[in-house]
């Protein structure tokens, strides 16, 4: 899809975009917070507006045609979730393989209220030294962006808990509030 036309369904539907590409080839961006599955379809519709191209995991039980197709041309591809560690493992070796990766990730790994966040990302970034960047998408405002970087520590609790901070400074709205939990 094309940049423009990404931008036009965008803001036909009320969204206004915040925020552009990082600068690095690598990075990880969170996608905060996640209560819908229409969460997808915005944060790639935004990636692809601001000319980028982000790949994501998806459960592989999607991955059936037509949605598969589908899925894959917007840089989704499977992963059992049933061996974490594996997948993580997997992920990184993608990321070295590519000299070009932008990892959308959904820290609260499901759509339903959680108040532990998934730390994978924080593994993969501090095992392959790419930045984060703080990725939203607002329901109230019909905001979606790419907020700042933030910088890890090798304590994933502390870090996950000050991420979890700003996201809640932010004031974000899911598009079901009820599922959304910083703390």
């Amino acid at each position: 899809m094309h940049p423009k036309t990404a931008q036009r369904i965008l803001k036909a539907r009320g969204w206004t975009i915040v925020g552009g590409l990082p600068d690095e080839e690598k990075c990880i961006l969170l996608g905060v917070p996640h209560t819908s599955i229409l969460d997808f379809w915005v944060a790639m519709l935004f990636y692809t507006a601001i000319g980028g191209k982000a790949r994501c995991m998806v459960k592989k039980e999607l991955f059936f045609p037509p949605l598969g197709w589908l899925l894959r041309s917007f840089g989704a591809f499977p992963v059992d979730r049933k061996n974490p560690t594996a997948m993580v493992r997997s992920v990184i070796e993608e990321m070295e393989n590519c000299d070009h990766f932008h990892l959308a990730i959904a820290p609260e790994g499901t759509r339903k209220p959680v108040k532990r966040w998934k730390t994978g990302f924080h593994y993969i970034a501090r095992k392959t030294g790419i930045p984060v960047y703080l990725g939203y998408f607002d329901w109230k405002t019909k905001r979606v962006g790419r907020g700042n970087k933030v910088e890890l520590t090798d304590d994933a609790a502390a870090d996950m808990k000050r991420i979890q901070q700003l996201y809640e400074d932010m004031h974000l709205e899911g598009r079901h509030p009820e599922n959304y939990v910083t703390k």
